[in-house]
Formats: structure tokens, C-alpha cells, sequence
């Protein structure tokens, strides 16, 4: 399993970042992660952009929203491609050090 995450954020007009998330059918919100920018920008296009996170950054951003699950390397709905890893948060990897990078993709 990746070490990081490339994780989609949004920026305010004053410049925070908050992370992105997805919701299920059911209308669960869940966290997004990707391996890699390339499967980050197939799924949400080139202008999105994103920054590294450890899985246990992720986690702790995501829990006080309620978000149990990150959907890792997930396609947008009508895509027909391999299916997505469903991670609970005692399945996200100890990434020691790993936080926001303030890069993006763009």
C-alpha cells in the first residue's frame, strides 16, 4: 500500500484548503484518496487540485465530519472500471510524518 495519499481539496477565496469528499448512493460521505496524481486527475479532471496526506492525517481530518471510510483510487459513477478499496480507519496504513504538502496538481 502507498506510503501517501494524493488527496483532492478545495480552496476557499481566502486561500484554506478543505478536503474533498464523496458520498455513496445510500448518501454516506466518504474520504477520497488516490495512489497517484494520474488516477487523482482520470477520476476528477486537470484542474482539480490536491495535496499528500499519511492515512492517519486523513483519518483524523475526516473523523470529526463523521466520515468512517475512505474510498481509495475511486471512479466516478457510470465509470466501468476495476472496482475501488473500501479502507475503515484501522485499515489506512501508519504513515508517520506524512501531512499536507501544500502542493497541487495544477
Amino acid at each position: 500500500m502507498t506510503s501517501t495519499f494524493f488527496v483532492p481539496v478545495a480552496a476557499s477565496k481566502a486561500g484554506t484548503l478543505a478536503l474533498r469528499t464523496g458520498r455513496l448512493r445510500s448518501g454516506e460521505r466518504v474520504g477520497l484518496a488516490f495512489t497517484s496524481e494520474a488516477s487523482l486527475l482520470l477520476a476528477l479532471g486537470p484542474a482539480q487540485q490536491w495535496i499528500h496526506l499519511g492515512g492517519y492525517a486523513l483519518r483524523d481530518m475526516l473523523a470529526p465530519l463523521g466520515v468512517e471510510q475512505v474510498r481509495v483510487d475511486p471512479r466516478p459513477v457510470g465509470q466501468e472500471l476495476a472496482p475501488v478499496d473500501v479502507l475503515a480507519w484501522d485499515a489506512l496504513p501508519d504513515l508517520a510524518g506524512a501531512t499536507g504538502s501544500g502542493r497541487s496538481g495544477s
